[in-house]
């Protein structure tokens, strides 16, 4: 079934971010605004599935199997996001949102704006030539990975309203808006299931 992979440049990020959750739920406990257990537990389930997405045998079967790999994109740029952001508050994000580099693409979280940018981000690395890129390239496979999670996490961001969404985008808008992320990733996935042809080389013979 493959071996879990302890890459450091993957593992010291991901380490970096919840020791910063850590501090920043405390100093909030101590001002009498603790994070609830709920929320914890949310954001702890999301570095779970970034785990198995990155450094367990998921990964190492992602690279043999297409739908392993498959597996590894919706842990990455679909359940981990939502996860880790359902897991955060504003007070929490403060610290983070009020730099201005973060501050400046705030504007991306809209809806009219995550959406477009989930969907090309979906169909882009889909392409043969990249696909395959990130499958032979580390440091591709690395920019492919980023990019998932960062698309991920902005589509959910406006449902989830980790960032103030516009007054019109309520509860049957967000209803439609999921409903469109997954019939356009069905969409996708039902070109795969029914064509018949291998759409990439490195599957070619598994």
């Amino acid at each position: 079934m493959g071996e879990w992979t302890l890459d450091p440049l993957q593992l010291v990020p991901l380490a970096a971010v919840v020791a910063a959750y850590a501090v920043r739920a405390r100093t909030l406990a101590r001002r009498g605004q603790p994070v609830s257990r709920g929320r914890v537990a949310l954001f702890a389930i999301g570095v779970g599935l970034l785990l198995v997405s990155l450094v367990s045998p998921v990964a190492e079967l992602g690279e043999e199997r297409f739908a392993w790999h498959m597996v590894q994109h919706l842990l990455l740029g679909d359940l981990a996001p939502l996860a880790l952001l359902a897991g955060t508050t504003g007070p929490l994000l403060r610290p983070l949102l009020a730099l201005p580099p973060v501050h400046a693409l705030r504007r991306l979280a809209h809806p009219l704006v995550a959406l477009p940018l989930w969907t090309l981000n979906l169909y882009v690395w889909h392409l043969p030539g990249l696909y395959e890129a990130a499958i032979e390239n580390g440091a591709v496979h690395a920019l492919e990975h980023m990019s998932w999670f960062a698309a991920g996490a902005l589509m959910w961001s406006p449902v989830l309203e980790t960032l103030p969404a516009p007054a019109w985008f309520g509860s049957g808008a967000k209803l439609g808006y999921v409903v469109v992320v997954r019939l356009l990733s069905t969409l996708l996935a039902n070109v795969f299931l029914w064509s018949g042809d291998v759409f990439y080389a490195p599957y070619a013979d598994a």
